[in-house]
C-alpha cells in the first residue's frame, strides 16, 4: 500500500473540529451499539411487546448492565489502535497498515479467549490492558475464525471466502478518520482489512464504502454527497453491484415518505454487510437529530447493535461530539477509554511528528503504542 502524502500544518480550530468529529464518531457508534445490544436478537413485534408501541427509547439492560457495548465497539477500538500503531511504526521504515491492523485484531481475539490482560506482553500497549474489554459480547463467528491463527487474510487469499457478514462494516469507521489520506486509499484499506475475516466481495466492498463515507463526512461533506462519492468509488471495483444497489435503495427510501421501522425493515435485517450499511446510512439520512436516528436504527427485527453502531458512527462524524445525547453518554460502558483513544488518534494524526520520529520520540507515547 502506498503511503499517504502528509497534509499541511493543522491550525488550532481545525484540530479542535477534527478531534470533535473523531470523538463523535467513536462515542456515537458505541452509543448506537449499546442501544441495540439488548434487543439484537428480538423481532420487532417482541421489541414492541416488551418496550411499548414505540419500541426501545433508552438503554435496556444487556450483559448485566445498562449501556453495555458489544464486539462492534470492541473491534472498532482495536481498529483505531492498529492505525495509530501503523503511523508510529512508519518511523522504522515499515509501512503496511493492514499488517498493523491485523496485529490489533489479534489482540482483540485474545480478549475473547483470556481472563484478563497479560502484563508480561509489553508490546500490547495500553488498550489491550483495559480489563473491561475482556468480555465476550456475541462476537461473530467469521471474526473469530478469521483471526484464530497468525496468517493474515488478504484480498487475494481472504479468510472465510464466502462470508459477507456485517462484522466487516461495524468495525471500519476508523479508516474514514484518516483525514489526510486520499479517498481511494481509505477505501482500499477498508477492503484489505475486511479480507482478514470475510472474503465475499460484498463484505469487503461494504466496509470500503463505509470508510469512504465517513472520510467524506470528516472532510466536510454532507451525508448525501458522501454517499454519492462512495458510489462513484464503488463503480470502479469488480463485484460491486450488491453494495451499490443497497446504498441506492437507502437513498431511494428517503424519498418514500416518513421514516418508520417498516421502512427500515424493507432494507433488510442488517446481518449481512450491505444491509447493515444501508440501514445505518438510511437512518442517518432521515435523522432529525442523533437520538431520533439512533432509535430508528435499533428498533427493527435484525442486527440492532450493528445498525445502531453504523448510524452512530455516521452521525457522530457528521455533527461532532456535542451532538451526542448526554444522558446516554454518561451511562456508556468504557466511555473514558473510548474518549481517551479518540483523543490519542486525533493527536497522532495532527501532531504525530512532535511525538515520535526516526530520532527522538516520546517514551510515554511509545509505551502506549509500541513499535514492536
Amino acid at each position: 500500500m502506498t503511503a499517504p502524502v502528509a497534509g499541511a500544518i493543522w491550525g488550532r480550530a481545525e484540530q479542535q473540529e477534527f478531534r470533535s468529529r473523531v470523538r463523535g464518531c467513536l462515542l456515537g457508534g458505541a452509543i448506537g451499539d449499546a442501544l441495540g445490544a439488548g434487543v439484537e436478537f428480538d423481532a420487532l413485534e417482541a421489541i414492541r411487546a416488551t418496550h411499548g408501541p414505540h419500541g426501545v427509547r433508552d438503554y435496556v439492560p444487556a450483559y448485566g448492565r445498562r449501556g453495555a457495548v458489544t464486539d462492534d465497539t470492541q473491534m472498532t477500538l482495536f481498529t483505531v489502535d492498529g492505525l495509530i500503531r501503523a503511523h508510529v511504526r512508519r518511523d522504522t521504515g515499515a509501512w503496511h497498515p493492514p499488517t498493523d491492523v491485523h496485529a490489533a485484531y489479534r489482540r482483540w481475539y485474545r480478549t475473547q479467549h483470556e481472563w484478563g490482560p497479560d502484563e508480561r506482553r509489553a508490546g500490547d500497549g495500553w488498550l489491550a490492558r483495559e480489563e473491561w474489554l475482556y468480555a465476550r459480547r456475541a462476537p461473530g463467528n467469521a471474526c473469530l475464525s478469521g483471526l484464530a491463527d497468525e496468517v493474515m487474510g488478504t484480498v487475494e487469499k481472504p479468510k472465510n471466502p464466502d462470508s459477507k457478514g456485517c462484522g466487516t462494516v461495524m468495525r471500519s469507521a476508523p479508516f474514514g478518520l484518516l483525514v489526510g489520506w486520499e479517498p481511494q486509499l481509505v477505501f482500499q484499506l477498508g477492503v484489505e482489512c475486511a479480507a482478514q475475516t470475510h472474503g465475499h466481495p460484498t463484505g469487503r466492498l461494504a466496509a470500503g464504502a463505509f470508510a469512504a463515507i465517513v472520510h467524506a463526512l470528516v472532510r466536510g461533506d454532507g451525508l448525501d454527497a458522501a454517499v454519492q462519492k462512495a458510489l462513484a468509488q464503488l463503480s470502479s471495483w469488480p463485484d460491486h453491484e450488491e453494495t451499490t444497489e443497497a446504498l441506492q435503495r437507502a437513498l431511494g427510501a428517503v424519498r418514500q415518505g416518513m421514516p418508520s421501522p417498516e421502512r427500515v425493515a424493507a432494507l433488510g435485517e442488517g446481518w449481512v454487510a450491505e444491509e447493515a450499511l444501508a440501514i445505518g446510512v438510511y437512518c442517518a439520512l432521515v435523522a432529525e437529530d442523533m437520538e431520533h436516528g439512533l432509535l430508528l436504527a435499533v428498533n427493527h427485527g435484525g442486527d440492532s447493535d450493528s445498525t445502531g453502531s453504523v448510524c452512530g458512527n455516521l452521525l457522530g462524524a457528521l455533527h461532532g461530539e456535542t451532538a451526542l445525547p448526554p444522558g446516554w453518554l454518561v451511562e456508556l460502558e468504557g466511555r473514558a477509554a473510548i474518549a481517551e483513544l479518540a483523543d490519542d488518534f486525533a493527536l497522532e494524526m495532527t501532531q504525530g511528528p512532535a511525538l515520535h520520529g526516526p530520532g527522538e520520540s516520546s517514551a510515554a507515547w511509545l509505551e502506549r503504542y509500541p513499535r514492536d
